[in-house]
């Protein structure tokens, strides 16, 4: 197929067009964090849940498999007792990576600015 249709083809705005829920794993709560982490290299599970702070083992695992399946990570399973999983990312997986941690670090440089309209904003609906 032409990339240029099959770009084309997709339109976020539909409500139909799947990419949406892959947007929804990409940009929800855990997806990007993951992403994140995986970043600084390949992890174990156990590591993976460490570094991303806050994230239970159900909702791990149901991001990474949702990741996986969109094409973002690869799992691989080393054939040692016991099983060894590790997960890492895609061609796919570090290229949309670049441009989340781009995000976060843009995030990251202006919160001193979201902070403070968060504060401004408080402040005229608690006098409102």
């Amino acid at each position: 197929m032409d990339t240029a249709t099959t770009t084309s083809a997709f339109d976020v705005f539909a409500r139909g067009c799947p990419s949406r829920p892959v947007l929804e794993h990409l940009t929800g709560r855990w997806g990007v964090l993951v992403l994140a982490a995986l970043s600084e290299g390949p992890a174990r599970f156990n590591a993976l849940r460490r570094r991303v702070d806050g994230i239970s083992e159900k909702m791990l695992a149901q991001t990474v498999q949702a990741l996986e399946r969109d094409g973002f990570v690869h799992r691989e399973v080393h054939a040692v007792m016991p099983p060894r999983v590790q997960y890492s990312l895609t061609d796919l997986g570090s290229t949309t990576t670049t441009k989340l941690l781009d995000l976060i670090r843009h995030l990251e440089t202006h919160m001193p600015e979201v902070l403070a309209a968060q504060h401004r904003h408080e402040q005229q609906t608690s006098s409102d």
